[in-house]
């Protein structure tokens, strides 16, 4: 829940602006549901993408403050995040909440970007794997395998979010290695294919060690998202000019 039509200007238009020649990556960009609309018109003849970080999976009806996956569609947003850790733990979005939402971006025709990922807590007890595992699978079992491939996954550490301290780039390869080897188990090909990033402390200093690791594909960006050299040096860190 940050900043305002103006930032939301300036900092789209900064990143247009830097990232204006031919690179060979994807860009998205997902601001507050309020400066959707704002974004949508600023990133229009561009190559960056429109995303919400949220969805309510019912597709209308009297369920006052809430935003369907259709609505989002009609603004032109292409993806939406689902099960975010914030949204996990503020509001209570479970896992089964979580797979409805990632069927109801499906149902609209958006990408849903599926995060996942456990406390210091889990990982100081050794169950990570287990906690990832468990919420890929709730999702997995829900929506069936075929619907990821026309997903993103997202493994966002909760202990790295916001804290300043980030998984080493081994540690966030093991994770990710785990959860293609659990699509792997379902569809060898859906396993390859899939994208699958990392969120949790990118900066401009450590996106490409990160990003250099076999099963990391890119990130999911939080605080450096807010300033847009920050952004635009990670995304520097995952691509290259063509």
């Amino acid at each position: 829940m940050h900043g305002s039509r103006e930032m939301t200007r300036e900092l789209i238009g900064a990143v247009r602006d830097g990232l204006s020649g031919s690179w060979d990556l994807e860009v998205l960009i997902c601001p507050p549901y309020v400066y959707l609309d704002e974004a949508s018109r600023q990133l229009e003849g561009s190559r960056i993408s429109l995303g919400a970080q949220h969805l309510n999976p019912n597709p209308g009806g009297a369920h006052t403050g809430e935003v369907s996956a259709a609505m989002l569609a009609d603004l032109g947003c292409s993806h939406v995040i689902v099960g975010h850790s914030e949204r996990r733990a503020m509001y209570g979005d479970d896992d089964a909440v979580v797979a409805a939402n990632f069927q109801a971006a499906q149902s609209a025709g958006l990408i849903p970007v599926l995060c996942m990922g456990e406390s210091l807590e889990e990982r100081d007890a050794g169950i990570t794997a287990q906690v990832v595992g468990e919420q890929t699978l709730a999702v997995l079992d829900a929506a069936g395998i075929e619907a990821f491939s026309g997903a993103v996954l997202a493994y966002e550490p909760v202990w790295a979010i916001g804290t300043g301290r980030t998984a080493t780039p081994d540690q966030a390869q093991e994770v990710h290695r785990t959860l293609r080897g659990l699509i792997a188990e379902r569809d060898d090909k859906i396993a390859a294919e899939l994208r699958i990033l990392y969120g949790g402390s990118v900066k401009g200093d450590n996106a490409r060690a990160l990003f250099g690791m076999p099963d990391i594909d890119g990130g999911l960006i939080g605080g450096a998202s807010l300033k847009a050299s920050e952004f635009l040096a990670i995304c520097e860190a995952a691509g290259t000019p063509v």
